[in-house]
């Protein structure tokens, strides 16, 4: 797969993060930075929420509606909008097998699709209905036996600008500036709206709501481990070739999407340190060895840092990763095999 997104990020993150730069660098330990100060998981997660923006607006009527219902082979495909917050609705495409009734409820997995400077691509890409075959992954799930739903991320497919007057990259600038003159992240609103893709589920009768999970590749997987520390409803989480430490962002002179930057955090921890606050529910990682976005000696310091935080909490075994050698930035058949055993494992069951 061709990877574009470092080369179209440089003049697109460039004017975002200008007003949130700084000087001078932090302590660094086991090439992670900075050296993470002693504090329970609990206080941290709530670090973690002020950092975002502070905490999200009551939840309101998600008010779904359905536009169209596209019949396939053994599932069919809901076209559905709901409410995020008032006067904000999100597009998604909702998966549902044959065999998930009302009677008979399947587990479910909400799939956060990639960036790769691809704005005309969202939800339609995991669906099957566009892209990259390789990336088709919720049609795979589905087939599987779970309800799968496809949410676009702000400024992708359906929810570029309205306007028309800004195009893709730039737009996505414009937005995450909007949510910085407000005190916010682009996080914030990303993780926001991934809480309200599973109040969509958990409403459905045709799921289980105490069997769900989440999966992403690339930007999917960075709001994979986002969410996770905020939403207890998720029970397995998947993340596939995407956990950028800061400190390898500023060693490698990274340009990556702008949900990956969380204001103040690195007073608290790293990006893994983040990921680690998902314990101790289910998470497992993929990485290829030669992915220039998550440069591997960094990867291979962060897992033993998220591996600490399960231990501590007494579920070492509920966090595995996967680095396979002479991949790079894709999901390959020994990755996507490793994503179908931790669900089959830990939704499936009971």
């Amino acid at each position: 797969m061709k990877h574009t997104r470092r080369n179209f990020m440089k003049s697109q993150l460039m004017g975002g993060l200008g007003v949130l730069s700084t000087a001078g660098s932090l302590p660094m330990a086991d090439g992670l930075q900075p050296t993470p100060p002693i504090l329970s998981a609990e206080t941290l997660r709530k670090h973690y929420q002020t950092c975002l923006g502070g905490p999200f607006p009551k939840a309101s009527p998600l008010l779904p509606q359905l536009r169209e219902t596209m019949p396939n082979d053994g599932y069919r495909i809901e076209s559905i909008t709901y409410e995020v917050e008032p006067n904000d609705r999100v597009p998604a495409l909702l998966l549902i097998p044959e065999s998930a009734t009302a009677q008979k409820p399947a587990p479910a997995i909400a799939v956060w699709h990639q960036h790769n400077g691809e704005y005309h691509l969202g939800k339609s890409e995991p669906a099957g209905l566009a892209g990259n075959p390789m990336h088709h992954t919720a049609v795979a799930l589905v087939r599987e036996g779970y309800v799968v739903l496809c949410p676009d991320a702000l400024c992708f497919e359906e929810r570029q600008d309205p306007t028309g007057k800004l195009k893709k990259g730039d737009y996505e600038r414009f937005e995450f500036l909007r949510q910085v003159v407000r005190g916010r992240s682009m996080a914030w609103k990303n993780v926001l709206e991934m809480r309200r893709a599973v109040d969509y589920l958990s409403s459905r009768p045709e799921v289980r709501a105490n069997r769900i999970g989440c999966y992403g590749h690339s930007m999917g997987s960075t709001h994979s481990w986002l969410v996770g520390p905020l939403e207890n409803r998720l029970k397995c989480i998947v993340g596939n070739c995407c956990l950028p430490s800061y400190a390898a962002i500023e060693h490698e002179h990274l340009l990556h999407c702008f949900p990956n930057f969380v204001p103040g955090w690195l007073q608290y921890g790293d990006t893994p340190d983040i990921a680690a606050l998902i314990a101790p529910r289910v998470l497992h990682l993929n990485f290829g060895e030669e992915d220039s976005g998550s440069p591997i000696d960094f990867v291979r310091k962060a897992i033993p840092r998220i591996a600490q935080a399960y231990q501590k909490a007494g579920a070492a075994g509920n966090f595995t990763s996967f680095i396979e050698p002479g991949q790079g930035h894709v999901l390959s058949d020994a990755m996507w095999a490793r994503v179908k055993a931790v669900f089959a494992q830990h939704l499936q069951g009971g």
